[in-house]
């Protein structure tokens, strides 16, 4: 995926932001404020850090090389993923859909009813 790609992945979920809290780079998207997905805008290869279950974590890491901890999200909540064509499409979607419902996940009830809600009626 090209990071135009992945950006109109993200923003298409519902009530996902963008903006650039930690500078020019990287480009953070958000759902309730909290943070779901960070691109390496001028990384290159591009990359994506998407939040992922601890135990999924491991999993990708040792079936894709291009999956990694990165320097900065030094745990098994967060993985690097390189965008060099190597991990498939179907798979980058699939990561930012469990990022975003991880996030979701810890939101206040309300919030997290009704983002859910918008996400069934998609």
């Amino acid at each position: 995926m090209h990071l135009d790609e992945i950006r109109a992945y993200c923003l298409a979920l519902p009530e996902t932001t963008e903006g650039f809290p930690f500078g020019p780079d990287p480009l953070v998207f958000k759902v309730g404020g909290k943070m779901f997905a960070l691109m390496g805008i001028d990384d290159i290869p591009p990359r994506v850090v998407l939040k992922c279950d601890p135990e999924r974590t491991v999993e990708l890491r040792e079936r894709h090389a291009a999956i990694s901890e990165g320097p900065y999200f030094r745990n098994l909540h967060w993985n690097y993923v390189m965008l060099d064509g190597s991990v498939p499409r179907d798979l980058v979607r699939s990561m930012i859909d469990d990022s975003y419902r991880l996030v979701v996940a810890k939101l206040k009830k309300a919030d997290r009813e009704r983002i859910l809600a918008a996400l069934q009626a998609r």
